[in-house]
C-alpha cells in the first residue's frame, strides 16, 4: 500500500476497520490521518486521529490494551483501511472484546477461529485459577499423560464416528478432541495463535 493512494476525506481523514487477525472479529471502527497511518507503518502499534480531542492517539497507551498490528489494507475505492491486529486486551472502553457488542439481530455463532480463542482463554484461567470442579483443573492434577491418553481416545472417537452415518455424532466427537488439543496446547504453553503462524507457514494459495 502506498499512502498517497489514499483518499482522505475533506478532513483528512479515513475510516479505519479493526479487526483480529486471529478470529476475524471486528473490534472497532476510528479514524485515522496521514500521520496516524505512517506511525501505525512505522510502530506496529494501533494508531489513530481523535476526532474528539484533536490529536493522535496509540491505542492501549494509557489502558494496556495495545494492538500488535500485523498488516495493513485499503480497500477497492482506497477510502477505507484494515488494521489486522493481534489485540493485547479488549478493544472497547466498556471492556468488552470488541466495540461491536450491541446487537441489532439475534445473535449467530462465532466463526470457528473466534470460538476456539474463547475456549482457549477459558482453559488458560482454569489451570490459572484451578477453580473446584473444574474438569480442566481435575485433567491437569492427573498430569500431561492423562490428558494426551485422553486425545488418543478421543481420536479414535472421531474416527468411529465418521464411519457412521449420522453427521451430528462426527461433530460431538471432533469438539471433543479440539477441546482436549487445545487443553494439551495449554499445558505446554503452546497458543492458537503460534498453530495458526505454523499452518499459515504451510499454506499454498
Amino acid at each position: 500500500m502506498n499512502l498517497d493512494d489514499v483518499r482522505f476525506d475533506a478532513s483528512g481523514l479515513v475510516p479505519v476497520v479493526v479487526q483480529d487477525v486471529r478470529t476475524g472479529q471486528v473490534l472497532s471502527l476510528a479514524y485515522a490521518n496521514r500521520e496516524a497511518l505512517e506511525k501505525t507503518l512505522q510502530t506496529r502499534q494501533s494508531t489513530f486521529w481523535s476526532r474528539s480531542r484533536g490529536e493522535l492517539w496509540v491505542k492501549g497507551l494509557t489502558s494496556g490494551n495495545t494492538q500488535e498490528v500485523l498488516e495493513v489494507a485499503l480497500d477497492c475505492d482506497q477510502d477505507a483501511v484494515l488494521y489486522k491486529v493481534i489485540p493485547h486486551g479488549p478493544a472497547c472502553h466498556t471492556g468488552a472484546e470488541s466495540c461491536f457488542h450491541d446487537p441489532l439481530t439475534p445473535p449467530a455463532h462465532p466463526p470457528l477461529g473466534e470460538v476456539l480463542e474463547r475456549v482457549f482463554r477459558t482453559i488458560k484461567q482454569r489451570l490459572k485459577t484451578l477453580p473446584e470442579g473444574s474438569y480442566v483443573a481435575k485433567m491437569h492434577q492427573a498430569g500431561l499423560d492423562r490428558v494426551l491418553k485422553k486425545i488418543g481416545e478421543e481420536a479414535g472417537e472421531v474416527i468411529i464416528a465418521a464411519k457412521n452415518p449420522d453427521p451430528k455424532e462426527l461433530e460431538w466427537e471432533a469438539a471433543d478432541l479440539l477441546f482436549h488439543l487445545l487443553l494439551a496446547l495449554a499445558e505446554r504453553g503452546i497458543t492458537p495463535t503460534d498453530l495458526a503462524h505454523t499452518l499459515w507457514s504451510r499454506h499454498k494459495p
